[in-house]
């Protein structure tokens, strides 16, 4: 079991598996995020306070909020932007309308790779972790299944 604490939430990560390997930041989602989300979410993009008070500036720059890192990343995860990780990436399966979130093409070429990138992330947030509500609108018991290895 790992636990940690970020912006004043204690995450509780129990180990999560891709096959029979525990999914990490560093070991597993780094990586992919590097390879597929570095160039919008880079050192050099906004921190999410910055980018939400100019939006439009930065979204016609193609640069999203800076995410280049395990705590910048986490922000998207559990607080103070709850779920923008998994709306944004989810793949339709978990939403009413049946919609990808708009960054889920960004998960790979195709389907298959996008799936695969779309299943670890899963497992780094942990199983029933994957809720799409924002903070206001979770229970503790949800906020409680988001796990983060480091």
């Amino acid at each position: 079991m790992k636990i940690g604490v970020f912006a004043g939430l204690l995450l509780v990560a129990s180990v999560s598996f891709a096959g029979n390997e525990e999914v990490t930041y560093r070991k597993n989602i780094r990586p992919l995020w590097e390879q597929k989300c570095m160039k919008c979410h880079g050192a050099e993009s906004p921190g999410l306070a910055e980018f939400n008070a100019n939006k439009d500036k930065y979204k016609g720059a193609g640069k999203g909020p800076r995410m280049d890192s395990y705590p910048h990343l986490v922000q998207f995860v559990g607080w103070p932007d709850t779920g923008a990780i998994m709306r944004r990436l989810d793949d339709g399966k978990s939403t009413k309308d049946g919609k990808p979130g708009n960054m889920y093409v960004m998960l790979g070429k195709t389907e298959e790779e996008r799936q695969k990138n779309l299943g670890l992330f899963k497992d780094w947030v942990g199983e029933g972790g994957w809720i799409l509500k924002k903070f206001k609108d979770l229970t503790r018991e949800e906020l409680g299944k988001m796990q983060v290895p480091e």
